[in-house]
């Protein structure tokens, strides 16, 4: 399929959300589209797809203009598409999910399960994506989830042209190696793919050509030769700075002090198995380690959400076993969540409404139970403009806007009001390279104003820029704890379960821990690589309803 943009426009109201998007694709082609949080991607491939209408302008397939006016009609065409916000029915099934609109039937209409698990089975298998048919979708991991909605685009019609929105937001750095892996060998099989990223080294990785886009505008086009440097700047408009510029930490007394914390699943599983952990004042801890090792349950246990099966957690030097999540925050505990969409945000709320969301109870934004709406406006004005938040207005609903801008909103409500502790998980997971700097400057600011800070990331290089400190978790444990002049094949030793005094070749450790676990003990490659070897190399959101705005 040969796919042509010409003056693709589309507004909404006065708001223009693309203005004049001129882009072809190529049969074969990983043509990347390149742009921050907001600058229009997402409307660009929803109107593709057939979720929006264009204002103005014509999309053409092998040089025939085409109007779709749901997506169905798109699927019809042979266009596929992975949507960053998840669109799959919680309690249904994976084999239930991905059968939606297409179900296989026997006879009479009469659903065929068994047809639906085979054909879950073959799709994932095919692409080494590992589902199991019968799991239920909201019970299952982000990473997870993301896979059944990518076998979803892979299992209706032959797919001629794949968008993938932004598809790496909530994958580890073993699943983003086995993406990029499958991202090219369709490509090889003929299938065109629309890249939309603002990830700069899985551009780098894995893409033929880049178009880069700036507020609804194209303004450059790049080849994957191009420096990071150049594709930031073109990104943002202003030159930008990918290190991370901070003092050596002046660490204080405990912040946080985690003894002995067990946290049993249902499935009478570890997932904490005796932790220990503590964060100074002045410090940023990072915390290292193939996600689904504990580190969700760490920090749902220290806000309160879920409750340790024994052990303790003090902050400040208080034990606060038995305080609710309010009363935790109230004492000066911060969170910036993994999963925004479950625990950051009320999408139905308005964008003023989640930036005092754990603070409308205290004044200046309540008195005498009473909301003072002035108060709270106040707030969202003066955040939208030192965050930078794109939004129309601060009573747009949070749904509305792009995953990076629903960031930064948990991120300026977090900073905004008085903290001594904050847990920091996947702080820049969906946001573009400026709003990263940003934030990366904004949480280092906060540790030198004696804030302790325990930093939860999946990504190796945001933990070496951040961490006075790394602790390194593997089966619910802290396995060891490190300085941030560590070479990575150590920390990757430690992140499957190997020792520091450990000097044999980590390939022992790979084979020992699975495929996962061995992309990760390469991370330096998967960091570093992608400039120089797109065969071994790897490195966060838009909704469908003008999530691009």
């Amino acid at each position: 399929m040969r796919l042509e943009l010409k003056g693709l426009t589309k507004k909404f109201g006065s708001f223009t959300a693309d203005d004049d998007i001129d882009l072809v694709v190529e049969p074969g082609q990983i043509h990347a589209v390149l742009g921050e949080n907001g600058a229009g991607k997402s409307t660009l491939m929803n109107m593709l797809y057939g979720i929006l209408q264009p204002t103005s302008g014509e999309i053409l397939i092998d040089g025939e203009p085409v109007d779709f006016s749901d997506p169905g009609e798109a699927i019809a065409a042979g266009i596929g598409m992975v949507h960053q916000h998840f669109k799959l029915v919680g309690p249904f099934s994976v084999a239930d999910n991905v059968q939606l609109g297409r179900e296989h039937t026997r006879f009479a209409g009469v659903l065929s399960a068994g047809a639906a698990r085979r054909a879950v089975r073959d799709v994932s298998e095919q692409y080494g994506l590992h589902l199991d048919p019968d799991a239920i979708c909201e019970d299952l991991p982000v990473g997870v989830q993301q896979r059944v909605e990518i076998v979803k685009a892979l299992s209706g019609p032959k797919t001629e042209l794949l968008i993938l929105d932004e598809p790496t937001a909530v994958l580890t750095p073993a699943e983003i190696t086995e993406l990029l892996q499958i991202m090219r060998n369709l490509a090889e099989g003929g299938t065109s793919i629309l890249f939309i990223s603002h990830k700069l080294k899985e551009v780098q990785a894995v893409a033929d050509t880049i178009t880069v886009i700036r507020r609804g505008k194209v303004v450059a086009e790049l080849e994957p030769t191009a420096s990071e440097s150049e594709m930031a700047s073109a990104m943002v408009g202003r030159a930008v700075s990918l290190q991370v510029d901070k003092s050596a930490a002046e660490p204080g007394e405990p912040r946080l002090e985690v003894t002995d914390l067990t946290v049993v699943t249902d499935a009478g599983v570890k997932a904490l198995d005796g932790l220990e952990l503590t964060v100074h004042a002045g410090e940023i801890v990072g915390l290292a380690g193939v996600e689904g090792n504990g580190q969700t349950e760490l920090a749902r246990s220290i806000l309160g959400l879920l409750k340790p099966d024994a052990g303790h957690i003090a902050i400040d030097g208080e034990d606060v076993h038995g305080r609710n999540p309010a009363r935790r925050i109230k004492a000066g505990l911060g969170y910036i969540p993994e999963d925004r969409g479950r625990d950051g945000l009320v999408a139905e709320f308005s964008v003023a409404e989640n930036l005092v969301l754990n603070q409308y109870r205290d004044a200046p934004f309540a008195s005498s139970g009473v909301v003072n709406a002035s108060a709270v406006d106040r707030r969202a004005v003066d955040s939208i403009a030192e965050f930078d938040i794109r939004t129309q207005s601060p009573d747009e609903s949070a749904s509305s806007l792009s995953g990076g801008n629903q960031q930064k909103v948990i991120i300026a409500r977090e900073f905004s009001r008085p903290r001594r502790f904050l847990v920091a998980a996947q702080p820049t997971r969906g946001v573009d390279v400026g709003a990263t700097q940003f934030i990366h400057s904004r949480l280092v600011a906060e540790r030198d104003t004696g804030t302790g800070i325990l930093l939860i990331s999946s990504e190796l290089d945001e933990i070496y820029a951040l961490a006075d400190r790394i602790a390194v978790i593997y089966n619910g444990r802290i396995v060891g704890e490190v300085d941030p002049d560590t070479p990575r094949e150590v920390i990757g030793r430690l992140m499957v379960g190997g020792r520091l005094d450990d000097e044999t070749d980590t390939a022992d450790d790979e084979a020992d821990s699975g495929p996962e676990a061995a992309a990760v003990v390469n991370d330096a490659e998967v960091e570093t690589e992608t400039e120089t070897d797109v065969e071994t190399s790897t490195e966060t959101d838009e909704d469908a309803n003008g999530g691009d705005r």
